[in-house]
C-alpha cells in the first residue's frame, strides 16, 4: 500500500495557473488560500488510452464544491480541459495516469482567514502523475478508526475540499496497525466510509453502501450504482453499523485512484472467506470495460 516513487516522474511538468513548470519549479504563494487554511477543493482523475474516465462528473462536483464555498471565481470547465490537454502533451502522456486537479481559493493580499483578503483570483494546479492503480488487487486489510467523520451540520461532506486532517489521522492510525487503510464511523455510530474510498459491502447477492450522511458523492460510487442497474444487481443506500460489515460475504472499497479494491480483513475480523469474492471480481471486470470504452477524450490520437 506505500507508494513509492516512479522514476518516469522525475521530470514531470506541472500546470499552475497556466504555467508549465519542471516539478522542482513549482510552487504556490505563501499567501495562498490552500496554505493559510486548507480552503480549496480537488478532485481526482484518471486517464485511460486518451480518455479521462467521467470527466465531466469531476468537474461539475469541483464547480460545485467551489461554489458551496463561495469561491468569486471559478474556471470554466473548458478552461480546465484546455489546461489539461496542455499539461498531459507537456509531459507525454496518454495512459496509466493520475491528475490531481486543485484549485484554491486563490493568493491573499495578507495572512488571514477571511476570503475578502483574496483579491486575485483563484489558483488553479493541475498535477499528472505516472501512477497505477494504488491499492492490490490480493485485498487490503482495514482498522476502524476512533476518528469519526462529522455530520453536515459540522462540515457538509458534499464539499469536495482540501483540508484532509481528519483523514490524514485516521491514516496514521491504519498505519501504526499495520493496515492498509482505516475504516471511519459517523458520530450516529454507522460506517461513513475509509480515509480515503467508499465502502461496499455483499450480503445474499445484494449491494449495500452507507447513505451520504458523513461521506461524500463518489464518482466510482456512483458508476457501481450504474453498473449493478445495468446488470440488474441489487445496490442500495442505508445506515450500516460495523456489525453488518464484519459479518458481510465480501467488502470492497471504491475510488478513482484505486478503483474497485476488496476488503479481505476488519479489525483482525476475516470478511467472507479471506479471499476476493466473486461479486468484488464481477464488477471490477464490469467497471474495467467502462474505463476502457468510454471517457473524455485529451490527448490527440
Amino acid at each position: 500500500m506505500l507508494q513509492t516513487f516512479n522514476e518516469k516522474n522525475r521530470d514531470l511538468i506541472v500546470n499552475i495557473n497556466g504555467r508549465l513548470l519542471h516539478r522542482d519549479q513549482a510552487g504556490v504563494s505563501p499567501f495562498d488560500s490552500s496554505v493559510q487554511g486548507g480552503d480549496a477543493v480537488w478532485e481526482g482523475l484518471r486517464l485511460y488510452d486518451a480518455r479521462i474516465f467521467k470527466l465531466q462528473e469531476h468537474l461539475d462536483r469541483l464547480e460545485r464544491s467551489a461554489r458551496a464555498l463561495s469561491f468569486a471565481e471559478i474556471p470554466s470547465p473548458e478552461k480546465i480541459i484546455d489546461e489539461i490537454k496542455r499539461t498531459l502533451a507537456a509531459n507525454h502522456m496518454r495512459d496509466g495516469v493520475h491528475i490531481r486537479l486543485t484549485l484554491t481559493r486563490g493568493a491573499k493580499i495578507t495572512s488571514g482567514m477571511d476570503p475578502r483578503l483574496n483579491q486575485s483570483g483563484p489558483t488553479l494546479i493541475i498535477l499528472a502523475e505516472h501512477k497505477a492503480p494504488v491499492y492490490a488487487k490480493s485485498g487490503l486489510t482495514l482498522i476502524t478508526s476512533k476518528m469519526r467523520r462529522p455530520p453536515p451540520e459540522i462540515l457538509d461532506p458534499r464539499i469536495h475540499h482540501a483540508n484532509l486532517l481528519n483523514s490524514i489521522l485516521a491514516k496514521i492510525e491504519a498505519n501504526n496497525a499495520g493496515a492498509d487503510d482505516a475504516l471511519m464511523l459517523d458520530t450516529r455510530d454507522h460506517v461513513a466510509e475509509t480515509n480515503a474510498t467508499h465502502l461496499f459491502m455483499v450480503s445474499g447477492g445484494e449491494l449495500a453502501t452507507s447513505r451520504l450522511v458523513a461521506c461524500p458523492e463518489g464518482i466510482t460510487r456512483a458508476t457501481v450504482f450504474e453498473i449493478c442497474a445495468g446488470e440488474g444487481i441489487p445496490c442500495a443506500e442505508r445506515d450500516l453499523r460495523i456489525e453488518d460489515v464484519y459479518g458481510a460475504a465480501e467488502v470492497f472499497c471504491t475510488g478513482t485512484m484505486g478503483e474497485l479494491a476488496a476488503v479481505l480483513k476488519i479489525d483482525d475480523r476475516t470478511i467472507g472467506n479471506g479471499k476476493v469474492g466473486p461479486m468484488t471480481t464481477r464488477l471490477s471486470a464490469l467497471y474495467a470495460h467502462r474505463t476502457a470504452t468510454e471517457g473524455t477524450l485529451v490527448v490527440a490520437e
